[in-house]
């Protein structure tokens, strides 16, 4: 079945005098209701839209905590949520970063897991999370359903940022949360009309149509990053490898400092040396310009697209020679 109609509409009339299912678009729209359902399904909840992955952060923080509340946040995970939490810290909220394949600190209100981290790629320990008596929310943009649905293996809720894979063509820009209990959807369906955080049809409609080739799409990005992973490894330049062993997200530490992986981002032709992952047009970069000390000088990121692998394979050598 394909993608239904895209509905542009802002407004709808009321049905004998009152509103019905969809009424003003801040609250929701048929194009959106549909691309949630076909998320929902995947990843067995129900899925909520936003307007960004750091929106539907911003909106699970809202929906489901107060000031004074405590977030065990995965040590390592993508940089612009802990810099979401230090935002919020002015109204109260508090967190502590652990190392997510461990068990999680005693006194959090919110368990935070990355699967895999961006960009250190490890993967949580799901198990000890779930005997945690805190919600456990697991962000698994770069896992996508293809290769992990956490409210099956005991998560409350499961972030995308759907700008990446679930949409996968660099075109949209999109957040989602699937919850496993109906009562926490509906919760934050209501943040989400109060605070605005809300997602554009288009949007939506580009997320129905990604879901489409999301599996397909999927397995290629694993065929080729894992050839590139175990090519890295063997490369001389190379100083370490990051891998999980699934998925289109990899990150690589170049011989020779920041000068050298600055050479190295530089000097590819066919890799776009831009931010931003999970598009069919491979992408790379070093992160210490966004992230500090966080990560080592010498990472690179390295988002593998649908290009024929020897294409991107001769395009990395080429460079890591220079």
């Amino acid at each position: 079945m394909g993608v239904p109609p895209l509905d542009r509409s802002t407004i709808w009339p009321y049905v004998d005098g009152e509103p019905g299912e969809f009424y003003y678009s801040r609250y929701g729209n048929p194009t959106q209701a549909a691309a949630e359902a076909a998320l929902g399904e995947l990843e067995g909840g129900e899925a909520v839209l936003f307007s960004s992955g750091t929106g539907a952060a911003t909106a699970v923080v809202l929906a489901f905590l107060a000031p004074g509340s405590t977030i065990a946040l995965a040590e390592g995970a993508y940089y612009g949520t802990s810099t979401l939490f230090h935002e919020l810290a002015r109204w109260g909220l508090r967190h502590v970063e652990f190392d997510q394949r461990g068990e999680p600190p005693a006194d959090a209100d919110l368990i935070w897991l990355e699967a895999p981290s961006n960009p250190f790629l490890t993967m949580p320990d799901l198990e000890a999370a779930a005997r945690h008596a805190a919600p456990v929310l697991v962000d698994a943009t770069a896992a996508t359903p293809v290769y992990l649905r956490p409210l099956a293996r005991g998560a409350d809720y499961v972030l995308h940022s759907a700008t990446k894979f679930l949409t996968g063509h660099h075109d949209v820009l999109l957040g989602a949360v699937a919850c496993a209990k109906p009562d926490d959807a509906a919760r934050l369906r209501e943040t989400r009309g109060r605070t605005g955080i809300t997602a554009s049809p288009e949007s939506a409609w580009l997320l129905h149509r990604g879901l489409h080739t999301l599996e397909p799409r999927m397995r290629r990005h694993t065929e080729s990053a894992a050839e590139i992973a175990e090519r890295l490894e063997g490369h001389d330049a190379v100083e370490r490898v990051r891998y999980p062993g699934f998925g289109g997200l990899l990150s690589f530490d170049v011989a020779g400092g920041a000068e050298a992986a600055r050479r190295v981002e530089t000097s590819t032709r066919r890799i776009a040396n831009a931010t931003s992952l999970g598009g069919v047009a491979s992408t790379l970069e070093t992160r210490r310009r966004w992230e500090g000390d966080r990560v080592p000088e010498n990472l690179i990121r390295l988002s593998v697209g649908l290009e024929p692998l020897e294409a991107l394979w001769d395009d990395l050598k080429r460079a890591l020679t220079r």
